[in-house]
């Protein structure tokens, strides 16, 4: 009787340890009392390795054997030895042992079920000692993660090997607990990778909790956090087996420090991840006797009936297990073709495949050809047809039967045909049936059929055009998806070029597309068939993809393109037609006016970034931040090239080696890390000397002489040599945090810069400190003055630093202040960088704008818009041709500075005033220097600009009666100016806090405002008389006429304390007093017929009131439901923020809304009729026209939008 599998597995497990710790001769005494061993058997063993040669022995023995070895190390005081025996002591019942005898047990089947993993063949040989090889080295996952690899040549049986290794109960329960997971991965691309890993997830969030149901992850990096969480947090101690994986970025998104088994046919794929790593190799073929067994049991013979030609197929094959089974099925049902198909594998001579590995296929060749000849003619035809298909996809028979031209049940019965002679696997686990082919067969269909690829592929075109001639598909089943996903493919393999540029180029097909599968597979389209297409729907698509997960209206988003481009013209087309049934459609009439030197948006960590560098070759970009990790990408295009989970704190800083073959990166967890790029391995870690976080890293400049230099909020500056264990030299001085170091351009010394308010120089090779800039000395007072950072010229000879809201320029000899760059005074510094080739330098200020600046003429070269958060670094590229910024927004953007110039687009605040007339559009509104600006908003001139204010400017009106434009400010003074000659026509003082609204009214006569110091004034301005109207308890906002007739005096205000009144604004008297909300008013409207009002509120609800106070709502409710909803598709997510700002139609029929966006509802039925995405965010206040056609308003980074309604 033969060790059992538990037993025998344990040894294979323990085996080193036990050679290493035990000493034979006495535990053989103790066995050979107990019979198990003979005086020869141990003088065998005396003549090798004792300990070896005695399990050597044990493991060709019974149970009795390894009982009586397990008892001798007891008695001989191996205790700890025989512990790790003891699990795997053969069981003392024989006959419940005997009802599982492999292992396989109820609780195995449930979990292997619960996991995905297939079931058995229907013919199945087990290969005993390769299984055990494979459990030997899962066990070796116990106590750690890592990866198992079992690699061999395709049709080797990797897949039945890895998922038979999981059907063992105590390896389970000892080491996988928490479940065996199975995921089929084959060749795949980005998008299809993001598709199986939402796969994944899903399963793995249903069995948690079937209930719950989370948004899929919309990018690799969330899937791979998402897995990693469900991993290590949910699923402990449990197996993730990838079958079928090819490439190595797709095997890195799975690099989560998990437990993982895998299947490939390239054994240097887990090179390129880290942990620890086991490897079984599987021989291409099964010996002899497996062979002839695997016949036997498909033809219910016995092995020694099995007839002479048997033994010549297993050899003729190379006893490939794919072969043997595939003339096995065919033999089922045509048991007396033994000596046809020896025949057709004798004298077949197929065209070796030839791929980009070196496994041979011969055998899989002549397999295939025998297989496909016994088809009838007509089918095999059909089968010819699944050339096209592409690997590891499965179809249902709904796609064939369309290709086909065949009703479904015919289609069914056909591919149940091929599924039984094993031309075709059939995946049971989905309704209906999916289909597919294993790869190897497709590279023979693809190989046999070579001449008739394009024609294959016409077939499938034309089919597809024929059946869904009245528009494309949508249900969203997996016929659905698989037209959308491959139709494009399939046009381009035929070479229908002109089909597939109509195609691409509709917007009816982005939008089907984009809701049916994803932006990403819709964008990879583009890049994927761009040889013959043009650029313009790719860049498009590549700047609105983030919108596109909204599911927006793809014409409204496509109306915001260049006029000349192609996507504007159909987008126009399309609205124009759909205008003339209802639709609402905006065009974006002053876009032109908007310019972007963007050149590429990355979106890499979940989390703020706090640091982004170029390689010094410029082709790779580092980006580090909150997420704890670094990640690598290639500058051109974005695309990821490593990922490493670098710090357990926020990483805060990231910096490339002179010779790229290094990165170093520093965090808040005090530890300095240098990583070898390449390799993507940890080289050092410095750990012991900054007692604090550690704010910035930076190498020199050459490799002459290697050091990296550090800082940190513990006054000091290390410099390492990465060859020493500890620092080569700190250096102090400072008294408070230093946030900022880098070298001079020749590396002879390191500046550094602090919250103490100076700057100082080290010399690199003595590390004494040269020189000090004490930039608080510009400061008048004592309050604090942070000096953010530093940067050295191209020249080397000066030095810029950063502190609140300005930039100077030092010359390190003399530490003279040279000047100071002119600045935006109203935004604090964030981060500044000089140009390594040129005089630009880079300034980020605490608005999220950038701005590039000539150091020689102090003048501003260029605005960078583009960030919604805080920018934490900029880094101009090597050659100085892109500047690299990172942002608390999440993004990584490059911007060209090559064509640097002035924006034409005005950046303008949000609180604006406009004023619409039949010929011309008034804009008025302070731009970013705090000086008030008007425009002829159809023209896009600029008629008056004033001089930069002292006071910020918070709001503004225009009065077209009397050209003039008033204003009111933080200090509480309204100014009234005369357009265009910006004379001061009147200065007001009265209110003692900000001014956060005024109106004219009664033809320009009057002058409404309202403050923070809760009151509304009535000035007859130009004589300077008061009347003030007082009885809100905190600030108002806003107010509103109840009509736009020049003798209408009722006056509606809001305020924060939650009450609306209104107010006669002849005598002062207060008419009403409502009660409105328990929190703040934000917006208030009132309708064209003064018979409704409408309140947003920060209680988060919306009312619909009428003036006499007596409340109701909409006459379903759903209007109040969509502004009061929570949750998930609650305000946020409709209006992308806050609801600021509301409007009603003249027939109260429409109702338009801002908040992140702009939203145009129908009031009846509370329904959104269209969105409008700004670049920016938080839009604060909209205008409408009269006849509500012309809508402005201004984003959160400045830029103005004026849109009107297309009509036909």
């Amino acid at each position: 009787m033969a060790l059992d599998e538990g037993p025998r597995s344990c040894l294979l497990r323990v085996r080193h340890r036990l050679e290493q710790d035990m000493k034979p001769s006495y535990i053989m005494d103790h066995m050979i009392t107990d019979g198990v061993l003979t005086v020869d058997e141990e003088e065998k063993i005396r003549t090798r390795d004792q300990a070896a040669a005695l399990l050597e022995l044990m493991l060709r023995k019974d149970n009795r054997t390894y009982i009586s070895f397990y008892n001798a190390l007891i008695k001989e005081t191996y205790d700890d030895l025989a512990s790790l025996l003891h699990a795997d002591l053969p069981r003392t019942s024989p006959t419940a042992y005997k009802s599982f005898p492999d292992g396989y047990t109820p609780y195995v089947r449930t979990v292997l079920s619960e996991g995905g993993v297939p079931q058995r063949p229907v013919v199945f040989v087990s290969r005993p000692e390769l299984l055990n090889r494979v459990r030997e080295k899962l066990y070796q996952l116990q106590k750690e993660p890592g990866w198992v690899t079992i690699f061999g040549m395709a049709g080797s049986g990797k897949s039945v090997l890895a998922a038979e290794a999981a059907r063992y109960h105590s390896l389970i329960e000892e080491c996988f607990p928490g479940g065996i997971h199975w995921l089929s991965i084959g060749q795949l691309d980005k998008p299809d990778l993001l598709v199986k890993i939402q796969s994944l997830c899903f399963r793995l969030e249903q069995e948690l909790d079937p209930q719950l149901h989370h948004r899929p992850p919309n990018s690799l990096d969330e899937a791979k956090e998402r897995m990693r969480f469900l991993m290590l947090r949910r699923y402990p101690r449990s197996l993730l087996i990838l079958d079928d994986i090819w490439d190595t970025s797709v095997l890195k998104a799975f690099d989560i420090q998990c437990r993982i088994l895998l299947t490939t046919r390239n054994r240097s794929l887990v090179d390129s991840v880290s942990g620890a790593k086991y490897e079984v190799e599987v021989a291409s073929g099964l010996d002899e006797k497996k062979g002839l067994e695997i016949l036997a049991l498909y033809t219910n013979r016995k092995m020694h009936g099995l007839p002479e030609e048997a033994r010549s197929i297993v050899k003729e094959c190379k006893g490939s297990p794919l072969v043997v089974s595939l003339i096995g099925a065919l033999l089922k049902e045509k048991p007396d073709r033994w000596h046809y198909y020896l025949r057709q594998l004798q004298q077949k001579q197929f065209k070796r495949i030839r791929k980009s590995s070196s496994y041979d296929y011969d055998a899989l060749d002549q397999a295939m050809a025998a297989s496909i000849e016994v088809l009838p003619e007509e089918h095999r035809e059909l089968y010819k047809d699944f050339t096209v298909l592409e690997k590891d996809i499965k179809v249902p028979a709904k796609v064939l039967s369309i290709l086909w031209d065949l009703p479904i049940e015919e289609v069914e019965d056909i591919l149940e045909e091929f599924a039984n002679k094993s031309l075709l696997f059939m995946d049971t686990n989905n309704k209906p049936y999916l289909y597919y082919l294993h790869d190897l067969q497709l590279d023979f269909l693809i190989e046999q059929n070579r001449n008739e690829i394009e024609s294959l592929h016409t077939k499938i075109v034309l089919q597809y055009q024929q059946y869904y001639r009245d528009g494309h598909p949508t249900s969203g089943d997996e016929e659905c998806q698989y037209w959308i996903r491959f139709l494009t493919d399939h046009m381009a393999k035929a070479n229908l070029t002109q089909e597939l540029y109509s195609l691409m180029f509709s917007l009816d097909w982005v939008t089907v597309k984009s809701q049916v599968m994803s932006p990403a597979h819709l964008i990879n389209d583009y890049i994927a068939h761009g040889p013959i297409l043009d650029k313009e729907f790719q860049e498009f698509l590549s700047l609105n993809g983030h919108q596109l997960e909204h599911r927006p209206d793809v014409v409204q988003l496509a109306l915001s393109e260049p006029l000349t481009s192609e996507v504007y013209r159909q987008a126009r087309m399309q609205a124009l037609q759909q205008s003339s049934r209802g639709k609402l459609f905006f065009d974006w009439l002053n876009k032109n006016c908007v310019e972007n030197l963007s050149l590429l948006v990355i979106h890499p960590h979940q989390g703020s970034l706090y640091s982004a560098c170029f390689s010094h070759d410029g082709s790779k970009i580092a980006s580090c931040g909150a997420s704890k990790s670094l990640k690598m990408f290639k500058s051109t295009s974005g695309e990821k090239l490593m990922e490493l989970q670098a710090h357990d704190d926020e990483v805060l800083c990231c910096a490339f080696s002179p010779d790229d073959h290094l990165i170093a990166t520093c965090s808040s967890d005090r530890k300095v890390k240098v990583w070898n790029v390449e390799r993507a391995m940890i080289i050092r870690v410095f750990e012991e000397e900054h007692e604090e976080q550690i704010n910035h890293c930076q190498f020199t400049n050459t490799t002459r002489r290697l050091l990296l230099a550090t800082c940190s909020n513990d006054k000091f500056l290390n410099l390492w040599n990465l060859n020493k264990p500890s620092s080569q030299n700190t250096m102090f001085g400072h008294f408070e945090p230093v946030n900022h170091c880098c070298f001079s351009p020749d590396d002879a010394i390191i500046s550094t810069c602090s919250n103490d308010g100076t700057v100082k120089l080290f010399q690199t090779s003595s590390a004494n400190e040269w020189q000090t800039i004490n930039v608080k000395d510009l400061f008048e007072g004592d309050e604090e003055v942070l000096v953010k950072c530093s940067t050295w010229t191209a020249d080397g000879k000066r030095i810029a630093c950063a502190a609140r809201n300005g930039v100077w320029v030092f010359d390190i000899e003399t530490a003279d202040m040279l000047f100071e760059v002119r600045t935006n005074r109203l935004s604090m510094v964030q981060y500044c960088q000089a140009c390594p080739t040129s005089n630009l330098l880079a300034i980020a200020y605490s608005n999220y704008g950038v701005e590039l600046w000539d150091l020689e003429s102090n003048k501003k070269m260029a605005d960078c818009s583009g960030h919604l958060s805080w920018v934490q670094r900029l880094q101009f590229s090597p050659d100085g041709s892109q500047l690299l910024s990172c942002s608390d927004d999440q993004t990584v953007r490059l911007w060209e500075t090559k064509k640097v110039h002035t924006s034409s687009s005005v950046r303008l605040k949000r609180d604006s005033a406009v004023i619409f007339s039949d010929e011309e559009m008034i804009v008025s509104a302070a731009d970013y220097c705090n000086r008030l600006q008007v425009h002829d908003g159809r023209k896009g001139q600029l008629l008056f600009q004033s001089e930069e204010m002292s006071s910020r400017i918070r709001c503004t009106c225009l009065s077209r009666q009397l050209s003039a434009v008033a204003f009111g400010q933080d200090d509480g003074t309204v100014q009234v100016l005369e357009v265009p000659s910006g004379k001061l026509l009147a200065s007001l003082k009265g209110h003692t806090k900000t001014v956060f609204h005024c109106q004219f009214i009664e033809n320009g006569q009057t002058l409404l405002t309202s403050s923070e110091d809760a009151t509304i004034r009535v000035w007859s301005w130009q004589s300077g008389d008061c009347k003030v109207l007082q009885g809100h308890k905190e600030q108002v906002r806003c107010f509103s006429l109840l009509s736009n007739l020049p003798t209408e005096s009722t006056l509606l205000s809001w305020s924060f304390d939650g009450t609306v009144k209104v107010w006669d604004v002849k005598s002062g008297q207060k008419l009403q007093d409502i009660d409105a909300h328990r929190g703040a008013i934000l917006s208030c409207h009132v309708s064209p017929d003064r018979s409704l009002f409408t309140t947003t509120s920060a209680d988060k609800t919306a009312k619909v009131q009428q003036p006499c106070c007596t409340l109701w709502s909409v006459k379903d409710g759903s209007l109040l439901k969509i502004c009061s909803r929570e949750g998930k598709d609650g305000m946020d997510s409709l209006h992308g923020g806050w609801v600021t700002d509301l409007h009603f139609s003249p027939d109260n029929s429409l109702l338009v809304s801002t908040g992140g966006y702009i939203k145009w509802w129908d009031v009846e039925r509370g329904e959104a009729l269209q969105t409008f995405y700004p670049k920016g965010l938080a839009l604060k206040k909209i205008h409408v026209s009269p006849d509500f056609s012309t809508f402005v308003t201004v984003d959160n980074i400045g830029i103005l939008y004026i849109l009107k309604r297309v009509t036909p």
